[in-house]
């Protein structure tokens, strides 16, 4: 999963990820949805929206990306009926809530140390292995992916991987 916070950035990345996050919390909800439907028209990979279940919908996207602080996936269920919802977690309770209320999969990390998280701390590859091999969901590691931890990622047992900087 490549997580990108433009449109054109979305385009650049499609080509090497199965998915795409659309992340800009800086942004206004009309720049969110002007970049959304954007992407969703040209990608040729699914795109989901970080947070924000109303643009996602919008833009025909194909889910959202919940905070572990956004609102419930039950809610986020309500108003996407079947499509995708993953949550970001950073630990094993708030991984086994998602899958229990009904996430689709959820993003464990920070993995490593991350730049673009610098006061986070990294829970290591241990937690992620723990974290992926207690869900039935997929569980896709993020924070310090590189090309180099890619496979320790996935012999954690995660079923991939979310990157911002991997992409750019």
């Amino acid at each position: 999963m490549a997580i990108v916070s433009s449109a054109e950035a979305g385009l650049q990345a499609a080509s090497r990820a199965t998915i795409l996050q659309l992340r800009a919390p800086a942004m206004t909800a009309a720049g969110i949805e002007r970049e959304a439907m954007l992407l969703v028209a040209s990608s040729p990979v699914p795109v989901l929206i970080s947070s924000r279940c109303d643009v996602a919908l919008a833009c025909n996207a194909a889910g959202v990306n919940l905070p572990e602080r956004d609102i419930s996936t039950r809610d986020a269920r309500t108003l996407l009926g079947e499509r995708l919802i993953g949550r970001s977690v950073h630990s094993l309770e708030v991984a086994l809530a998602a899958e229990r209320e009904g996430a689709d999969f959820v993003i464990f990390g920070p993995v490593w140390e991350s730049s673009s998280h610098p006061h986070e701390k990294a829970a290591g590859v241990e937690a992620l292995s723990r974290v992926a091999h207690a869900l039935r969901i997929p569980v896709l590691a993020i924070g310090g992916v590189t090309e180099d931890r890619i496979a320790e990622s996935g012999t954690a047992g995660a079923a991939g991987y979310a990157a911002i900087r991997l992409f750019e």
